[in-house]
Order: C-alpha cells, then sequence, then structure tokens
C-alpha cells in the first residue's frame, strides 16, 4: 500500500484522537502553535495549553493571542500543572528536540498530567528523504531523532502506557527559491545555525537540483505513535 500524502496533519490527528472526544489538551514543545491554532478553529469546545522554551518565540506566541489558548513557558521534562489535568498531550516534531538524557523524564510528565486512559500524540519525522539529506548537511539529527523513537518503544514495553497505534505518512514541503529555504530551516529561533561560506555552499548544491519553476517541491515521511495511558 502505497504511503499517504497528507497535506493537513489535523486530519490525522482527528481520525486518530478525536479532540472532541479529548478537549482538555497539552502540547509539548509548540513552536508557532500552528496545528493548536487551526484545532481550535475546528473545535469550539477544546482548550489547549501550549508549552514552549525557546523564549523568542515564547514571546511570538504571546503577542499572537487566541481564545482557548494558553500559552506557556515550560519544557515537557518539568511541565508545572497538576496530575492528570489533561485528555490528550501533542508532541508535533518535539520530541527529538528534548535532551537526550531527559526523554524518559518528559515522556514520564507528560504520563503524569494525563488523565487515566488520556492519549499521547507524538508525530516525528523520519530520518529519511530528499529533504532530510538537504538538511542533514547543516543540522544532522539521525541520533536524535533514533533516541527518540526508542524512548517511545521504551515508554510502551514499560506498561505505563498501551501503542494504539503506528501511523506513516507524507507530507509536501515547498520553498520559493532557496532564501526562503534559508530563512525558514537556517534561521530558525529555537537553533543556532551560522554556516560558514562553504558549508551554505554545499547546502545549496543539494537544494538546487530540486528547483521547478514554481520552487522547490519535497516530501517529508512522517510517522505517528499514539499511546494510551494505562497505569
Amino acid at each position: 500500500m502505497p504511503t499517504p500524502l497528507i497535506t493537513d496533519e489535523l486530519d490525522v490527528l482527528q481520525s486518530l484522537a478525536d479532540p472532541a472526544q479529548h478537549p482538555r489538551i497539552i502540547e509539548l514543545g509548540c513552536g508557532a502553535a500552528a496545528l493548536s491554532r487551526s484545532l481550535l478553529k475546528r473545535y469550539p469546545a477544546c482548550e489547549v495549553t501550549a508549552l514552549e522554551v525557546d523564549e523568542r518565540q515564547h514571546a511570538k506566541n504571546i503577542a499572537q493571542p487566541q481564545q482557548r489558548l494558553t500559552f506557556v513557558k515550560a519544557g515537557a521534562q518539568a511541565i508545572p500543572f497538576d496530575n492528570g489535568g489533561f485528555d490528550l498531550a501533542l508532541m508535533l516534531k518535539s520530541l527529538h528536540h528534548v535532551p537526550l538524557d531527559l526523554l524518559d523524564a518528559a515522556l514520564a510528565e507528560v504520563h503524569r498530567v494525563l488523565r487515566p486512559g488520556g492519549l499521547l500524540y507524538v508525530s516525528e519525522p523520519v530520518f529519511a528523504g530528499a529533504l532530510n539529506e538537504v538538511i542533514r548537511v547543516f543540522n544532522d539529527e539521525e541520533v536524535v531523532r533514533a533516541a527518540a523513537l526508542r524512548a517511545v518503544q521504551a515508554a510502551e514495553a514499560s506498561g505505563a502506557w498501551a501503542s494504539v497505534t503506528e501511523l506513516h505518512f507524507e507530507t509536501p514541503v515547498h520553498y520559493r527559491d532557496f532564501a526562503e529555504f534559508e530563512q525558514r530551516m537556517i534561521g530558525v529561533t529555537f537553533a543556532d545555525h551560522r554556516l560558514d561560506a562553504a558549508t551554505l555552499a554545499r547546502v545549496r548544491e543539494r537544494f538546487e537540483p530540486h528547483m521547478t519553476p514554481d520552487g522547490a517541491h519535497f516530501v517529508r515521511p512522517m510517522r505517528v505513535n499514539l499511546l494510551k495511558k494505562t497505569a
């Protein structure tokens, strides 16, 4: 069966863990909280608490308030909320950004703040594909992504979580030109990618063959693990 191409991950979330049935939501490592903002427009009964550790991104977030969306500066490894207060936890391309020695602690914290039977939706990019080959020139995440997957598998094996499903899909990614790629992928606030001229040239060398008259088109392979709190 071919891997499905998904343009809106909110559709994946809806199919696996309907937010309407899990209205108290926490997002860990929210970034700009794009999916959570869309979720709240689609589900008027939901509320999202979105955690982010990057100070610059957090400042941008609170400067763009939205009803039923609360931003908190904190990391997944130290969630400042009481036990059992949430129905659903989201980690969207964020688990591999948790320090390696804190991965288990982060998943334990998520477990703590979920109600019994609560769900954890972990969406992670797979270390594969043409876009990955461009990015790895300056940001090779092979080790941290593998560690994130091992942490999920260890959490399942612990008995504290049950694996509900694992789903693979691809999502389209488009850049108008190399300048947009550089702005979006190299100039991020949560990492310090100061590339010398030679490295930047190697990145451009891998990027340019993908350019077409309407920009560069890629697909990013993704893996979703949905876990249920059992203990």
